[in-house]
């Protein structure tokens, strides 16, 4: 079991290392830690957690933290109770470098936020940041998500861009489009 919750903390602590631009970037790291390295989650089941992360409130990073952390503790035969211990170990770890990072860089930032060298290196970080967004949208992109027969692409991909409209467009509130959306689910498959 301390294994396993160390290679938990390890995981999620390198994520939210090298997580930048928040929980939507780290998807696909998230995705090659927990589904291709470690086997602890499925495909299907990453499609899973991402959606109800995005439901649930709170970022998007800490909340996979905390249902892959349980579910990885539960999937290898450990009890309810390690589970939880599973989930707070993630979510801790994805969260700690950050706290981190903060305390010692906010005292140095605002003393050095014009400084040339600062201001290349976020400029730097921007199209990084823009990069693994993209890559996390296309992760999405799956089977799992926008089905596998016609009829099923059809429809995904008719709601996608409704959505995509709704949201860009008419600044739609996306809790209605994620309601809507769940609820024309229901009715249309």
């Amino acid at each position: 079991m301390v294994l396993l919750l160390l290679k938990l903390f390890y995981t999620f602590f390198k994520i939210g290392l090298f997580g930048f631009g928040g929980g939507y970037a780290m998807i696909s790291m998230i995705q090659g830690e927990v589904v291709t390295r470690y086997e602890w989650l499925s495909s299907s089941d990453f499609t899973d957690i991402i959606a109800i992360s995005q439901m649930t409130p709170g970022p998007i990073g800490i909340n996979s933290a905390t249902y892959v952390g349980y579910t990885a503790m539960v999937n290898d035969g450990y009890s309810h109770a390690a589970g939880i211990l599973g989930s707070t170990v993630a979510t801790f770890s994805v969260v700690l470098p950050s706290f981190i990072l903060m305390i010692f860089i906010s005292r140095f930032f605002l003393k050095y936020q014009r400084h040339p060298a600062v201001e290349a290196v976020f400029n730097g970080l921007r199209p990084g940041v823009v990069g693994l967004l993209a890559a996390a949208a296309l992760v999405l992109m799956n089977g799992e998500n926008f089905g596998t027969d016609t009829y099923q692409v059809v429809i995904s991909i008719l709601l996608f861009i409704g959505c995509f409209i709704a949201s860009n467009r008419y600044k739609v509130n996306p809790i209605l489009l994620i309601v809507c959306s769940g609820v024309l689910g229901y009715f249309i498959y």
